[in-house]
């Protein structure tokens, strides 16, 4: 789909004007996603396999939600959106807080795409069974619960496993460190 997004400087600012999504990507101009990490109390981690339909990085592992955010639409709005969306899922804005932002700067496509994107990243806690979740096939492959040991596993052989992007390894030890302290889990 190629919704028009709001343009942003290399400091996230926002420069006044909207462009399409391919465009972006084929100008190289940067603009905001979002990015949700669902967790359960016990501590494991919700994943989403990309779908085989994605022209980047089919059928690995990453994050539980994600999207662009719509131009003129708040993080907020646009994490809620995906969310139902993508996993079905509906949840509030109080449920969802804030990890941070993340710069992702990256070539796909033999160069065709130039993907310069803030992940406006966010964990919420999952509360309800991972059977009750309905995939958008378009979008989404598979859902996994993982535990942070297993995660942390998979990702530490992710070379030899091919199961997460590659680049990422950072992003997601972050994002594992940011809930083991919502959970209060010792360190591995």
């Amino acid at each position: 789909m190629d919704e028009f997004l709001d343009i942003v400087d290399k400091q996230g600012v926002s420069l006044g004007y909207r462009a399409l999504k391919s465009e972006a990507h084929t100008k190289g101009l940067y603009h905001n996603t979002i990015h949700l990490w669902l967790y359960t109390p016990e501590g494991k981690i919700l994943l989403q396999q990309r779908s085989h339909k994605k022209a980047i990085y089919p059928l690995l592992w990453d994050v539980s939600v994600a999207g662009h955010i719509d131009a003129g639409e708040s993080f907020i709005q646009a994490a809620l959106r995906e969310t139902k969306e993508e996993i079905g899922l509906e949840l509030t804005a109080n449920a969802l807080e804030k990890v941070g932002t993340f710069l992702h700067e990256s070539r796909y496509a033999e160069g065709r795409i130039q993907d310069n994107e803030f992940h406006q990243v966010f964990k919420a806690q999952l509360k309800v069974p991972i059977a009750h979740l309905v995939i958008q096939e378009s979008e989404v492959e598979a859902i996994k619960l993982v535990s942070i040991a297993e995660f942390k596993m998979l990702l530490d052989h992710s070379a030899e496993n091919g199961h997460f992007i590659p680049g990422n390894r950072d992003y997601y030890l972050t994002v594992i460190e940011a809930i083991s302290t919502t959970l209060e889990l010792p360190e591995e």
